[in-house]
């Protein structure tokens, strides 16, 4: 039995040792099944010993205080634990009254429950340092049925400043499997709990057939608390040399990180490649926030030669934004530029500048929701031509300015029957300014009311063994003029028929588009939702057109007089699974697109597929049809193992466009990924090519290396 006035008996003791007012948070605490008083100056404690001294805490089988030397003598088996976290087993040990000095012999440390350390004897110096002799290091798991660790670090001494958090190595001996790899006089590297620190990162190899077989080996150098910077040096045997660098910088009110490289390699010879990409976030006053984007690159190849997106699009800009509950403000300058072939920068809209405001309230008298928004748009091309040059059907040299103030209104009314029957209005004006294309006026200005009234019954069934079902029928009819003045469509080229816009005033996505004419929209939703958790939906809807105005193309699903048929259905699971199909087809059931997306999710699988059929349709860019199926899939392996497989095929072509597969290995001592991936497709600036990367860390060196959950050698 443990005696609480033993404890504090002893407490009382030991703190007599060292008499000094105000400091009552120095003495220490000690609690046993027995403690007994040799003499004046020798406490003795044994049974299940438990000493404790501010963070420090040492479990013991007996312990042995000296008041004269203020030491403790310890028998094992003995768990020290300190402040931060890092244990120390051993068999004896003789250590100072606050255990900050002292020597443990048969030994074992074991930091942030990974890395451990078994030495001879450990000796704990001003507690600060650990010094270890005749060490043998490894995060690995050592069972008595496998000895012999994954990984071994054998050396001569070992130095742990606690202060620092780093490990020193002297004479230090690589070994895998129990075999030695390499010899270093001196080493150090971090302990598990540190963060940051300067030094080497893990090595990368990576091979293509572009640059052949490289290495990248980053260096991280801590600059302070709040910035770092690594460089990253990559040399292939192709005589490829590059330099790659990432700075990144927290502030008090934000952060910002900066990639970038430069390249002198085979590829094109003579000329210095590469890239520069800047992001930052702050944040400012009345809830504002502040974003910077910088993106450039020296040839459009450059990206996918060397791995770092496969992006086409490159934006950088300025932007000044605010979201509040019923308020949106946001104000950017932006500036594009293409990588894709065929594409010239000098008549592509490349510098925007944008400015919206969006208010929700309630009208005092009106009652229902009342929407205001207002919109500053200008976009400018670097071409001069005042016409079509190159054939693509847009003039070359054309700039735009827009203005946009909109008002909206929508209220919904609940029937004694269950209807819900809603009316909404919207008022939208338009000022344009156009320059450099003599088809349009310098200036348009253009207004387009409209109205909706909207009807929705939804009936709810509940069955005897819990399952509901919900049946909603809903009708709604706009009206709105047939004509608007034409300005150019920069914004709106390409437009669709999905359930989230079936009953919208305008499927178009940008503002220089606005459906026109009187219209019906009708669309009936099924849902059943069972115990055993899982939901089926069902959604269909159709348009109905008093006039066909030709504003739709044959790929929207939107043209004629009637549009396709939209159909929508989608299951999920409580196991993971989650399968959506989206169809539009005409009354001769023929497909204008169909979408199905396939997900998967449970604690060994993870599948992410996508079908995509589109019909041909040149006025969206497409001229030939589109058959694509895309796979992302992830799935656990026996023994730690994990594999990916990822690619996309062109059933039009018959090739795959892309195709990745990649093999990871997680344990509690090492992480190793493998990924090989092929880019089939090409183009004039860029070629096929295949990558191999691989990539090696130990784990228990460094925070963020964590590996998997450490496993009992318990069969």
């Amino acid at each position: 039995m443990r005696h609480g006035l033993y404890a504090l008996f002893a407490a009382a003791l030991i703190g007599l040792a060292t008499p000094r007012a105000g400091h009552a948070q120095d003495q220490a605490t000690l609690v046993a099944d027995r403690v007994f008083l040799t003499g004046d100056n020798l406490l003795t404690a044994e049974g299940a010993v438990e000493a404790f001294y501010k963070d420090a805490r040492v479990k013991a089988a007996r312990i042995v205080y000296d008041a004269r030397t203020e030491t403790l003598d310890i028998a094992g088996p003995i768990t020290l634990t300190d402040a931060s976290g890092t244990v120390i087993l051993a068999d004896s040990a003789h250590l100072s009254r606050d255990l900050q000095n002292g020597l443990l012999k048969s030994a074992r440390m074991v930091m942030d429950q990974q890395l451990q350390l078994a030495a001879l004897e450990i000796s704990r110096i001003d507690g600060r340092y650990t010094r270890m002799d005749k060490v043998v290091a490894s995060s690995c798991q050592v069972c008595p049925s496998n000895p012999v660790p994954l990984w071994e670090i054998r050396a001569r001494r070992v130095v742990h400043d606690q202060l620092e958090r780093q490990i020193y190595f002297d004479h230090a001996q690589f070994r895998i499997a129990g075999v030695p790899v390499f010899y270093l006089p001196r080493l150090r590297m971090p302990d598990p709990t540190l963060k940051r620190a300067t030094g080497f990162l893990q090595p990368e190899v990576r091979t293509t057939s572009e640059l052949g077989p490289g290495l990248k080996l980053p260096y991280f150098i801590a600059l302070g608390d709040h910035r770092d910077l690594t460089v990253t040096p990559y040399a292939s045997t192709t005589r490829t040399r590059t330099l790659g660098l990432r700075y990144r910088q927290a502030f008090a009110t934000g952060t910002i990180e900066a990639n970038g490289a430069l390249s002198d390699d085979d590829i094109r010879p003579g000329k210095t490649r590469g890239y520069l990409f800047l992001d930052g976030t702050f944040a400012l006053p009345r809830d504002f926030k502040l974003g910077i984007d910088l993106q450039t690159v020296s040839d459009p190849a450059y990206l996918l030669d060397y791995g770092v997106t496969d992006t086409d699009w490159l934006t950088s800009g300025v932007s000044v934004e605010r979201a509040r509950r019923n308020e949106y403000a946001a104000i950017g300058v932006y500036h594009h530029r293409s990588l894709r072939p065929g594409d010239d920068n000098a008549t592509l809209p490349n510098l925007a500048t944008d400015l919206e405001f969006e208010r929700r309230f309630s009208p005092r008298y009106l009652g229902g929701e009342g929407r205001l928004s207002f919109q500053l748009h200008g976009h400018r091309r670097s071409s001069t031509l005042a016409f079509d040059a190159n054939g693509d059907g847009i003039v070359d040299g054309r700039d735009v300015s827009r203005a946009t103030l909109s008002l909206g209104w929508h209220k919904s009314w609940v029937m004694p029957n269950g209807m819900v029957f809603s009316g909404a209005t919207d008022l939208t004006a338009d000022v344009y300014s156009i320059s450099q294309d003599v088809t349009f006026p310098g200036s348009v200005t253009r207004f387009l009311p409209q109205a909706a009234v909207e009807l929705r019954w939804p009936w709810v069934r509940s069955s005897g063994n819990g399952a509901s079902q919900v049946i909603e029928p809903v009708v709604q009819l706009v009206l709105a003029p047939d004509r608007l003045h034409a300005v150019p469509n920069e914004d709106s080229t390409v437009a669709t028929l999905d359930e989230g816009n079936l009953f919208s005033f305008s499927r178009f996505p940008g503002a220089d588009g606005r459906e026109l004419g009187n219209r019906l929209n009708i669309g009936l939703g099924w849902t059943r939702y069972d115990p055993a958790g899982w939901s089926l939906g069902v959604t269909g809807g159709r348009v109905f057109r008093a006039r066909d105005l030709g504003q739709f193309t044959p790929g929207s699903g939107l043209d004629g007089r009637s549009s396709d048929w939209l159909v929508s259905a989608q299951v999920q699971t409580d196991g993971g699974l989650s399968v959506q199909n989206r169809v539009l087809f005409d009354n001769g059931f023929d497909v204008s697109r169909n979408e199905l997306n396939f997900g998967l999710v449970t604690d060994r699988y993870s599948v992410d597929a996508g079908y995509l059929w589109m019909v041909a349709d040149p006025a969206e860019g497409r001229p030939t049809a589109t058959s694509e199926l895309v796979l992302d899939a992830g799935w656990d392996m026996a023994n730690n193992w994990r594999g990916q497989l990822a690619g996309r095929y062109d059933f039009n072509s018959q090739r795959a466009a892309r195709a990745e597969f990649g093999l990871s290995y997680l344990s509690e001592c090492v992480a190793v990924d493998l990924s090989l991936s092929r880019r089939f497709t090409s183009s004039t600036s860029v070629a096929a090519s295949t990558d191999f990367n691989l990539s090696v860390s130990l784990v228990g060196f460094g925070a963020g290396t964590g590996g998997s959950a450490r496993k009992s050698c318990a069969r």
